[in-house]
């Protein structure tokens, strides 16, 4: 049992075949290749969103940096979660690239409220020429507590924000998660709950390294092509890129790796809360379990079973994977990995058996 980021596990049989079949012969360079055309074609298709443009980077910091600095100007505000992996995670790379100011938002739960986002919205940007400027909002979805938010949460915030004039972006480094939790499709989380550019992770998902920029706003596209190179984010040899994203959304396989990452991750919870674990809630597969100093040692010395077998969801779209939060005991995310220790077993954790910890985030 690994009690660590999904950023441990290794890649999909898939995305590596694809690799290694991106490394025969020769292609065009910087994002000219052919299967940069074929994830394009994909995206539009998934996302329904003929007019939708992607372009490749390999990291979710690299995305979410270049999203906001695309959508804000430096005088702005970009009004996040008090939590949010660009507010806590990124070494100030989305001020860094944009100029830009975070506004931190609170909410239980890494969750924004109408209520909260209101709150701020009404307090920023009143002051002239001599303040900062309402600029856009950010939302992660998978959030940082593990929780997630449903299509209906995120149209709540966002006509908010739209009230105001302002774009919307979504950090999904767990996107596939989110879907499968809830049953939404890509377009149902996004562009129709007035997101206008999305982070869409794969590197925690079963890539070895790639996340896409999706514009559902065409006319930014240009300006994005020219902060990637200008960021140092255009890879030469992009077809490495490519070849993983192509594999990633083709025929499904980004849902069943979220999938099975869910079902792990609510296998977990399970069996720690059947240890009398707090819990805290859990929607995908990332959780940060609470319990009293001594516990472990106490289940060891008494053998304890645990109360409760397994039972596979019974839910059409089994949960999926998530993230780091509010700072509880312990952090853990399930991979997509089908050989992944939980899976192998027929209960959990007999005795419980928790020596290696996780006590940070990690993206």
């Amino acid at each position: 049992m690994r009690f660590a980021s999904d950023n441990t596990s290794g890649a999909a049989p898939e995305v590596m075949a694809a690799i290694l079949k991106a490394n025969e012969g020769y292609e065009r360079s910087y994002g000219a290749d052919a299967a940069m055309a074929r994830v394009t074609d994909l995206v539009r298709e998934i996302f329904e969103a003929p007019q939708a443009v992607v372009h490749l980077v390999a990291t979710g910091t690299a995305a979410n940096a270049l999203a906001i600095a695309t959508h804000c100007p430096p005088w702005g505000a970009v009004f996040c979660h008090q939590h949010a992996h660009i507010a806590e995670d990124e070494c100030n790379a989305p001020e860094f690239y944009s100029g830009a100011k975070l506004v931190l938002v609170p909410g239980a739960h890494g969750k924004i409220t109408p209520e909260t986002l209101g709150q701020a919205l009404s307090t920023t940007g009143e002051s002239g020429v001599h303040g900062v400027q309402r600029g856009m909002l950010s939302l992660t979805n998978v959030t940082e507590a593990g929780t997630v938010y449903t299509p209906a949460e995120i149209v709540a915030l966002t006509a908010l924000a739209k009230a105001k004039g302002l774009p919307c972006h979504l950090d999904g480094a767990r996107f596939a998660n989110s879907l499968v939790t809830t049953g939404a499709t890509p377009a149902q989380m996004t562009w129709k709950a007035g997101i206008d550019v999305l982070s869409l992770g794969g590197t925690k998902n079963g890539c070895l390294g790639v996340e896409g920029v999706v514009l559902f706003n065409p006319e930014k596209a240009w300006e994005l092509e020219l902060r990637r190179k200008r960021g140092g984010h255009l890879f030469s040899k992009h077809r490495f890129l490519s070849a993983q994203m192509e594999a990633y959304l083709t025929d499904g396989l980004w849902l069943r790796l979220a999938a099975q990452a869910n079902a792990m991750g609510q296998r977990l919870v399970q069996g720690l809360r059947d240890r009398q674990a707090h819990v805290p809630p859990a929607d995908a597969n990332m959780l940060f379990p609470e319990w009293p100093i001594g516990h472990h040692d106490r289940r060891l010395k008494l053998r304890v079973p645990p109360t409760t077998a397994f039972r596979p969801p019974k839910a059409a779209n089994a949960p999926g994977s998530s993230r780091r939060g509010p700072r509880p005991r312990s952090m853990s995310t399930a991979s997509w990995t089908p050989s992944d220790p939980i899976a192998s077993q027929r209960r959990i954790f007999a005795p419980l058996a928790v020596p290696g910890v996780c006590n940070r985030k990690t993206r």
